[in-house]
């Protein structure tokens, strides 16, 4: 087996057929079938079935590329580290975010690095699920992740500091005239709620039971910015972070009392290159909020592990 042949595989996982993913990588297409037969041949097992719809991982087949994808990751690291100057970085960098957190702080800090290191390309997405993220960081995935919460020991995982959350209203809403809105007085409304295993629904679940109120359910969305739409919208209320809401919408949105506040932890992969020490040093230099330690609200125990 070779670093090769895992890309490969890789690639027909993310395009859906050989062609494609020949394509992709600018390579002969018999070439890279001739590679993939003899994968499986080597591995002894079957690594994609043939659908309507193209080529999909088989349980055995999602089972190896994600050690595939380790494995090639580790590499690109290898290359980039040993490629480094002085002045100048070549490589890949992949960073992924609990949905909606550094949302104001994460563009200008990547901007500020590509400019010291224009030559390194750096992969950015968000996940809603703080598990998966701690996963995908034991797995050796991710260079750094934020999140609520993690398991790494401090030397892993960086306090950078807090979101806060504001609940977003309707254009209109009664409660708009305050300046912050108690949380008993959102009784009654309807919300705007997001996939049951995202972080996001773990704290706002938490919120109202905390705040003992009884929840109707209006409708429930994958992103931070289609719930705060929504809600303007007047379709129900939602709670998100206040870095997420969207420019143009800032009028509709209001802290909320008591407050709630999250951590926003990053964590660095072990034997941290210099990509992730300088993207570290320019997150900290950002301004964070800083709570009473009363109002931080913990991290959902369904959707995230205890923080370090």
């Amino acid at each position: 087996m070779s670093l090769r042949q895992f890309e490969y595989a890789l690639a027909v996982a993310e395009a859906g057929s050989v062609t494609a993913a020949a394509e992709l990588l600018h390579v002969a297409q018999p070439s890279m079938s001739q590679q993939i037969r003899n994968l499986e041949r080597e591995l002894g097992v079957t690594l994609f079935a043939r659908t309507p719809t193209g080529l999909v991982p088989t349980t055995v087949g999602r089972a190896f590329l994600r050690e595939a994808q380790v494995a090639v990751s580790a590499s690109r690291r290898a290359r980039a580290t040993a490629r480094a100057g002085a002045d100048e970085l070549v490589g890949e960098l992949v960073v992924a975010a609990q949905m909606g957190f550094g949302t104001r702080q994460l563009p200008g800090v990547l901007s500020t690095l590509r400019r010291r290191f224009p030559r390194l390309e750096v992969t950015v997405f968000e996940e809603p699920s703080s598990a998966e993220l701690e996963r995908l960081c034991r797995q050796g995935v991710l260079d750094l992740a934020f999140m609520a919460a993690c398991e790494r020991g401090p030397a892993d995982a960086h306090h950078l500091g807090y979101e806060e959350f504001v609940v977003m209203l309707g254009a209109g809403h009664r409660l708009l005239a305050a300046d912050r809105v108690e949380l008993a007085e959102l009784e009654g409304e309807s919300w705007v709620r997001f996939d049951r295993d995202s972080a996001l629904d773990g704290v706002l679940t938490g919120v109202l039971r905390d705040n003992e109120l009884t929840p109707t359910t209006a409708a429930r969305v994958s992103q931070t910015i289609t719930a705060a739409r929504w809600a303007a919208h007047g379709l129900g209320v939602t709670l998100v972070p206040a870095s997420a809401v969207p420019h143009g919408y800032e009028h509709l949105a209001r802290p909320v009392v008591p407050a709630v506040f999250q951590p926003v932890v990053a964590v660095v992969r072990q034997d941290a290159g210099p990509a992730e020490t300088t993207l570290l040093e320019l997150l900290r230099a950002e301004n964070w909020h800083e709570p009473a330690q009363s109002w931080v609200t913990p991290p959902s125990t369904t959707n995230s592990v205890p923080a370090a």
